[in-house]
């Protein structure tokens, strides 16, 4: 219903989070590998807020993603923090696979 009123919210929430999540993680990662984050999913309800990310080297992943569970209400805390956006939603962090299925694709064309 929300998004009904105002229907960008949504999208100057992804552009918000976006740039919240990569500043976060630049700021507490150990730069072991580098995270990037490539996009959000938020749910429609606008109650839920999935990070996707890139990481190299690749089997740096599951310390990365170790990482970023670990310290989501960190990151919850920073969003509230740095942002305006009001009602936060609940963060989980995946790695991007599409992304990473697209740069393969791009290595062998």
């Amino acid at each position: 219903m929300q998004e009904n009123r105002n229907p960008h919210r949504k999208e100057k929430m992804l552009d918000v989070l976006h740039k919240a999540a990569s500043e976060f993680i630049q700021r507490e990662s150990n730069y072991d590998s580098m995270i990037t984050v490539t996009r959000i999913e938020l749910s429609s309800d606008l109650k839920k807020a999935i990070v996707l990310f890139t990481v190299l080297p690749e089997h740096k992943e599951n310390a990365a993603i170790d990482f970023l569970k670990r310290n989501r209400s960190d990151f919850r805390i920073y969003v509230n923090q740095k942002t305006k956006i009001g009602q936060l939603p609940w963060f989980d962090f995946q790695i991007d696979n599409g992304e990473k299925s697209r740069q393969k694709i791009d290595k062998i064309i």
